[in-house]
């Protein structure tokens, strides 16, 4: 894969190795954000109503995966992004009620097996997936967390009208720009230190990851799940240890850059 190439001899998003993830407070969209076109990352904040282990709700992975994505998105597709006045690539967070979100043709959650959409949540996020957005859901992992999303994603788009389908490799989302020829089970670089090199955050109930997702009536993606995976970690964590970001943060980017470029042009 080029990719491993380019990223092997680039210098990491976050400048040096042993680099930590940070705390940020979030960033909303802003005149600044307004005043500049192209691609803009937007993250979607939530209300968490159950824990997960390793996940702490709407932020996790922020803002370091957001910003890393960004960077890589600009450096490795021809594509137009948004910056700010620093020339740096902008990132921004929306609630599911925020009229910002209609601005945003793709938006990103991450450990989504937390989540508690309220009525107004589930009427906005409806209307912004039938009107033309596209929802990307990762780090969640086992059952449990599975059947709590697909409830709660099933108050968006109820399963009898917009059933959730594992997605064929042969889809075009697999080779839009890069040939993803599996889905890569990534997990949070904790995890992966404390086990020894494990990939499956819940053993036996999560062995294997997964592109989910739902479509409408023409084939087109309204939601795509990453279950059982944390592709987000493997674009924060990548300047913070050598051997994991080279063993996982290509597929990370691969996979997600292939998802953005789908969005972009379906």
């Amino acid at each position: 894969m080029l990719l491993v190439l380019a990223l092997g001899t680039a210098a990491p998003a976050t400048a040096q190795w042993g680099w930590r993830t940070r705390r940020a407070p979030p960033r909303y969209y802003d005149n600044e954000a307004r005043s500049t076109p192209g691609f803009m990352f937007c993250r979607l904040m939530y209300r968490s109503v159950r824990g997960e282990s390793l996940g702490h709700g709407w932020d996790t992975d922020y803002p370091g995966s957001d910003e890393n994505f960004m960077l890589r998105f600009s450096e490795f597709t021809t594509a137009p992004v948004s910056r700010d006045l620093e020339g740096r690539p902008l990132y921004i967070v929306v609630r599911p009620t925020d009229d910002n979100l209609f601005r945003c043709p793709f938006v990103f959650m991450s450990d989504a097996g937390t989540v508690g959409f309220d009525p107004d949540e589930t009427e906005r996020l409806r209307a912004y997936l039938l009107r033309g957005g596209l929802l990307y859901a990762d780090d969640f992992w086992g059952t449990r967390a599975w059947e709590h999303w697909a409830r709660e994603i099933g108050k968006v788009l109820p399963s009898d009208q917009f059933p959730i389908i594992d997605i064929p490799l042969n889809h075009p989302i697999f080779n839009i720009q890069y040939d993803v020829d599996h889905v890569p089970q990534i997990p949070s670089i904790q995890h992966w230190r404390r086990s020894g090199g494990s990939t499956s955050e819940r053993g036996y109930d999560s062995q294997e990851a997964h592109l989910r997702g739902i479509m409408d009536d023409h084939g087109r993606l309204l939601v795509i799940m990453s279950h059982n995976t944390d592709i987000a970690d493997g674009w924060e964590r990548e300047g913070e240890e050598f051997d994991f970001f080279h063993r996982f943060s290509a597929d990370a980017y691969a996979l997600a850059i292939n998802i953005v470029l789908y969005t972009m042009t379906h």
